[in-house]
């Protein structure tokens, strides 16, 4: 019997290739990874001693990459002096180095069903520059406080060394949090973490609430993820939003406009993660106007939030593909170089301002950059990146984000044709999701895969159909749906 997961990782791998993604690191970078033998332990006086904080990290269940740990500390005031630690990754990592060539080429790690290709090899990203469990690492810390009402009342950035005292997973966290589960192993064998994830996830509640006052959207689209027994593919497990993620989320948000106003007030041009306001605001409107909610003529993050809110509320089962019928109609975001000295560039999804990428340094190249603007920054030393670097690095970035995203995509469906290939001429319920003059896409609402329509003329974005099943290519992760016209 064939592997799936042997033909996935094949797939996966042209696909890299098709894409101008470099699947494999280069001799001289994995001869400068033979040269590092230990983590980066510098004791410099400007680096903090914080091992003994109650640091923990809370991801995937199967993530090895740790980039971040938090800790809270209450004030007198009632508000919280939140704490970001993040991977020293430019510690271990050197600029123009072949190591760093393949992650400035690659720009992100790239995860599908078939196989994981990191940005830095697994020594160093989940190892010698992962906040693994027990380790001392050295670290970028953003520490921010946050008001009762969830306003961001001041921030720092400065250098650490910092320990995880317990790997959590994100799953068995919110259930806990939510009182469906019980207390984590990894959270009583730490006396004091249940009450600080406590407090944590009251903070990161705060900042949330704050944050969709100001209109940022409540998406919630479906991410499916592969699930294997041995080496064959069972079945496409939903991966939901829970609380465990939204705090991490919320604390990364409020991390990352931390670091963007630190580098504004330093004067240093860097990178905006934006989104821009949505050209095609008057189709969200129309769908909007189905259910009787009238929008704005001009776009209005908040309103759309209102509307998202009340949606979700009146039928939580098809939310899932409103919202990726409007992450579709919004667009999507990009890397800018921003030099201005006031304002800064939107992100209309998260309704905020001066947004940078920064707490992925060993999975995104964006912020490996921001780590290495920031360290000089607080050294007063010459900027890593000249200005026009930077501009081409934004627009290199964006571009090989969008690759490794369609590489993702493509696996995704080659995945979802493993399971569909038993159910062609089958009819399906789907919502259009994609229509341009290259053709029209639809999601099935069970299972939960994408594929091409053959004739979709009248159709858009966010209109429901009725289809059926035609034909699947698994090499090519193509899924083909002709419409059943009743």
């Amino acid at each position: 019997m064939t592997s799936h997961r042997t033909d996935l990782r094949s797939i996966a791998r042209r696909a890299m290739i098709e894409r101008g993604l470099l699947p494999d690191f280069s001799p001289a970078a994995m001869a400068e990874l033979a040269r590092i033998q230990t983590s980066a332990t510098d004791q410099a006086s400007q680096v903090r001693d914080l091992t003994k904080l109650l640091w923990a990290s809370i991801d995937n269940d199967d993530s090895r990459d740790l980039d971040q740990l938090t800790v809270a500390t209450p004030r007198t005031d009632r508000s919280v002096t939140i704490l970001v630690a993040i991977a020293d990754v430019d510690a271990l990592v050197a600029k123009d180095s072949a190591l760093d060539a393949h992650a400035r080429h690659n720009t992100t790690s790239v995860y599908t069903s078939g196989d994981i290709f990191p940005m830095l090899p697994e020594k160093l990203s989940t190892d010698l520059t992962s906040l693994g469990e027990g380790q001392d690492r050295l670290a970028m810390v953003v520490e921010f406080v946050v008001a009762e009402d969830g306003a961001v009342l001041g921030s720092s950035l400065f250098r650490a060394l910092v320990r995880n005292h317990a790997k959590l997973a994100y799953n068995s966290v919110a259930a806990w949090l939510a009182g469906t589960a019980p207390t984590p192993e990894g959270v009583t064998a730490v006396s004091g973490l249940d009450a600080q994830l406590r407090l944590q996830d009251q903070v990161a509640q705060r900042l949330k609430a704050r944050r969709h006052q100001q209109g940022a959207l409540s998406l919630e689209t479906i991410e499916p993820r592969a699930v294997f027994e041995g080496d064959m593919l069972t079945a496409l497990r939903i991966e939901q939003k829970n609380r465990a993620k939204e705090l991490i989320e919320d604390f990364m948000i409020a991390a990352n406009q931390a670091t963007a106003a630190y580098l504004k007030h330093k004067g240093v041009p860097s990178f905006r993660r934006i989104l821009r306001s949505p050209d095609r605001w008057q189709r969200i409107v129309e769908m909007a106007a189905r259910w009787g909610d009238i929008l704005p003529v001009e776009p209005d993050a908040r309103a759309l939030e209102t509307f998202l809110v009340t949606r979700r509320k009146a039928d939580p089962l098809r939310f899932p593909d409103l919202s990726l019928a409007i992450v579709k109609l919004i667009g999507r975001g990009e890397y800018v170089l921003d030099r201005s000295k006031d304002g800064a560039p939107e992100h209309f999804g998260l309704a905020v301002k001066g947004y940078t990428h920064s707490t992925a340094p060993n999975r995104r190249f964006p912020d490996l950059i921001t780590q290495r603007l920031i360290k000089a920054a607080l050294a007063g030393t010459s900027m890593p990146y000249r200005p026009d670097e930077l501009e081409y690095l934004a627009g290199h970035c964006t571009e090989k984000e969008d690759a490794a995203e369609r590489v993702e995509r493509q696996l995704r469906k080659s995945a979802a044709a493993l399971l569909l290939e038993p159910r062609i001429g089958e009819r399906f319920d789907a919502i259009v999701t994609g229509a341009s003059d290259k053709g029209t896409w639809v999601r099935l609402l069970d299972p939960p895969v994408e594929g091409k329509l053959a004739t979709g003329n009248g159709l858009d974005v966010g209109d429901t159909v009725r289809v059926e099943l035609v034909s699947t290519n698994v090499e090519r992760g193509f899924i083909d749906f002709s419409r059943v016209v009743s």
